[in-house]
């Protein structure tokens, strides 16, 4: 009884520790990101994901830094580079979490980065794929206010892009906005982005 007592004793202390690490390496990442130095961020969200190969959330701020990186990105060989990685890493964490909402929204964001870098190329291409991956986002779990965002920024720009109001989803910003005063992530680790954006597009709107 006693040496399964130390067993138990043994494999909780394990976790504990595990958990430990994983955790003081996001805070470190996420340090090194809030002082702009993003590669090193990257860097070790990559390390953390090679390390904890049951966690999603590593994988996801690598392909979410990749993305962030392509955006103006003008050399093509640079952002097919920073993009297929992040598709690399978002693949992994799809493995590890299937039908999450965040992947699926990151998921949408780095196939917009491909048609806001060569619209007439990848514009066809993904269109559909986007809003069918907002939309899938948003029936998964209708109160994350960055599915609502994410969908009403697409379906305007869209909007704009066919000579159609884009002001018919404004009420879809203002709702995000109501759903981002009262979201809280599962940990502070979990993605908590987007409220900003949310506002600046809303006063667009006005």
């Amino acid at each position: 009884m006693k040496h399964l007592i130390l067993i138990a004793v043994l494999l909780v202390a394990t976790v504990t520790q595990a958990q430990s690490n994983f955790e003081k390496g996001m805070q470190k990442a996420f340090e090194l990101w809030g002082s702009k130095q993003m590669d090193d961020a990257e860097n070790v969200f990559e390390r953390i994901s090679n390390a904890e190969t049951n966690q999603w959330l590593p994988h996801y701020y690598v392909a979410q830094i990749n993305s962030l990186k392509s955006w103006n990105q003008k050399d093509a060989t640079v952002l097919k580079a920073q993009l297929d990685k992040a598709q690399a890493h978002l693949d992994k964490a799809m493995a590890v979490s299937p039908n999450n909402a965040e992947l699926l929204i990151l998921q949408a964001q780095v196939l917009t980065n491909w048609v806001a870098y060569d619209g007439q190329t990848y514009g066809m291409k993904y269109s559909a794929k986007i809003s069918e991956l907002y939309q899938k986002a948003y029936t998964l779990d209708p109160n994350n206010p960055r599915a609502v965002f994410g969908k009403a920024e697409w379906d305007m720009g869209s909007a704009r892009f066919f000579g159609q109001d884009p002001q018919v989803f404004c009420k879809d910003i203002e709702k995000s906005i109501e759903l981002f005063a009262n979201f809280k992530p599962e940990t502070p680790f979990h993605p908590n982005w987007g409220k900003e954006r949310a506002e600046a597009s809303f006063k667009s709107c006005n």
